[in-house]
């Protein structure tokens, strides 16, 4: 019989997609390929930069070697569910966010086998081969992001515009409340055994958050670089910066079965989703656009 959070957690990710899809148009996505810079960028600095900026910091760091693959396997996995419903809270690209996701999620048959594979060798001597399966990736991003998106977004394009704000009223609260349950579920279900490794393991956050904020700040200031728009600035920095918990722990549990590296994920997954929204804001609010007129800035920092 399969676990009650095997249920809960796909069919409340999809509801979260589904709140987001109620705010976007066809649109915006063709916004997001006929100027493919922004999603481009982001791909390349979560996919290549970002890994590789982990494994230096992580080479120096004094843990042992088998928390730093740990490390290494969580700067590999894609942006989730989270970085989407941030990208929505702050007002961001939301377009951009999904399809960063989406191509992600893909990529990461190939990115992960090569950076954790590499990250064994270099810190504990092993070669082990890791396989994600392909259908079983697709059918999961398939019904818990795609299907859930399309559905919201044909309700707004294609129900009255009255229904559509009854509905879009009450998500933003909704939303965020229902992202932290399902947190306090993963963390306290069961005898709170999440929860205690935290406690005990406390110290190993430290690089789990260096990581997560030199994350966010290479995916801004390398967009900024290239030119691109502050809002999708600010996303690509959420996508870059927040990776995907649930899927980090699965792959330490079920594929490398090993418990080191799974606390690394859980403890990343218990404060990456706060501090990622915090850093967002930070960033959208004092990092203004330089476009934007002198005033807009000035009016921006009162």
């Amino acid at each position: 019989m399969p676990d009650f959070s095997d249920l809960l957690m796909p069919v409340a990710i999809a509801i979260i997609m589904l709140g987001i899809g109620l705010t976007l148009k066809f649109k915006d996505f063709a916004r997001v390929f006929i100027k493919p810079k922004a999603i481009l960028t982001g791909l390349a600095c979560q996919l290549l930069l970002f890994p590789i900026l982990a494994f230096i910091v992580i080479y120096f760091w004094p843990i042992a070697p088998v928390y730093k693959v740990g490390v290494i396997l969580i700067a590999s996995v894609p942006g989730g569910t989270a970085s989407n419903l941030i990208t929505h809270m702050l007002k961001g690209r939301v377009a951009l966010s999904v399809s960063l996701t989406s191509f992600n999620s893909f990529a990461i048959i190939f990115t992960i086998p090569l950076f954790v594979s590499l990250a064994l060798s270099v810190f504990l001597g092993k070669d082990t081969e890791i396989a994600l399966n392909f259908i079983d990736t697709f059918r999961e991003i398939l019904l818990t992001v795609i299907i859930p998106v399309i559905i919201g977004i044909l309700i707004n394009e294609y129900t009255p515009k009255s229904f559509t704000d009854k509905l879009r009223g009450p998500s933003r609260y909704v939303l965020p409340l229902l992202l932290i349950v399902i947190v306090a579920y993963a963390m306290f279900s069961g005898d709170g055994g999440n929860a205690k490794l935290i406690l005990k393991d406390w110290h190993l956050v430290f690089p789990l958050l260096v990581i997560n904020f030199l994350g966010m700040l290479i995916g801004f200031f390398t967009s900024k670089a290239i030119g691109i728009k502050h809002d999708a600035n600010f996303t690509i920095a959420i996508e870059v910066g927040l990776q995907n918990s649930a899927l980090a722990i699965y792959i330490a549990s079920h594929i490398l079965r090993s418990d080191a590296m799974e606390v690394m994920a859980v403890l990343y997954g218990s404060f990456s989703f706060f501090t990622t929204l915090l850093i967002g804001f930070l960033l959208k609010k004092y990092s203004p656009d330089k476009k934007q007129p002198m005033k807009k800035i000035n009016e921006s920092f009162n």
